[in-house]
């Protein structure tokens, strides 16, 4: 899969878990922390993104991801 694909998948998994609305236009750039994710909203997108592309992060990934591209990027490597 490539990068766009990951990050299309990654941002409508972000969408569904933080609910956002349809206002709300995300990149690779953006900062879940900005969006009000919190630690436990953070450990619920790990959750979603683990079973959305059959994977597993490391324990410490909540803590370690702070940017949607960060997340393709983790991505893409476990792949």
């Amino acid at each position: 899969m490539d990068r766009d694909a990951i990050l299309a998948k990654v941002v409508d998994v972000v969408n569904d878990t933080l609910s956002l609305g349809s206002d709300v236009t995300l990149s690779a750039d953006t900062n879940l922390k900005e969006l009000g994710a919190d630690s436990f909203d953070l450990l619920e997108l790990v959750t979603a993104l683990e079973d959305e592309f059959s994977m597993t992060f490391d324990d410490d990934a909540p803590a370690q991801i702070s940017t949607i591209g960060e997340v393709v990027d983790a991505i893409a490597a476990a792949q």
